[in-house]
Order: structure tokens, then sequence, then C-alpha cells
């Protein structure tokens, strides 16, 4: 029975980490860019789009798909830095443990 509650416990003392992590995480920024800093994107850690900056050069109503192509680049580019921030943060939180397939 003392397993059981020193298990418990170990699972609400990570449970806490893992809240601690979240909050950091909702405060951390990345950003990316497109079309050569013509649409920038910046996401928080917890993949909101905190701002998207177009540079007026970039706007053409007769090319709207190119804006939208740069739009989605740049958004895509900080999910993916937002994913390796996350699993940073996750290994960090592990010890060092491998936790690969896991999020």
């Amino acid at each position: 029975m003392k397993d059981l509650g020193k298990i418990l416990k170990q699972a609400k003392e990570m449970q806490d980490k893992i809240a601690v992590m979240n909050a950091k995480l909702a405060e951390r920024t990345v950003e990316a860019s497109s079309g050569g800093g013509m649409v920038t994107v910046t996401m928080n850690g917890r993949h909101e789009v905190v701002s998207i900056k177009i540079d007026p050069e970039v706007v053409n109503k007769d090319d709207v798909e190119m804006l939208e192509d740069l739009v989605l680049a740049a958004v895509n580019e900080a999910r993916g830095k937002v994913e390796e921030m996350v699993k940073e943060e996750m290994n960090n939180l592990a010890g060092g443990l491998p936790l690969q397939g896991l999020f």
C-alpha cells in the first residue's frame, strides 16, 4: 500500500510540473517568417498565433494566392518551432528519459 501512495504522490508531482511547464510555454513565443521576411508569424507555446505581420509590398489584389501561401508557410514553420520547444521542455521535465513517440 505504501508503494501505491508513493506512485500517486509521484503522479501528482509530475502533474504539477506539467502544469508549470504549460504555463511557461504559454508565455514563450517563437517567430517564423516566409518570403524573405515579407510575412512574419509569432506563435506561443500553446500553438496560438499571437500576431501576423505582412509587409504591404506583398499585398497584391491580383495575386492573393501568393499571400495565402506565404502566410501558410510562416504559420507552419512557427508550428514546427513550437513543437521543438515543447519537445525540449518535455525532455527536460522527464529528466532525460526517452519520450520518443509519446507526444
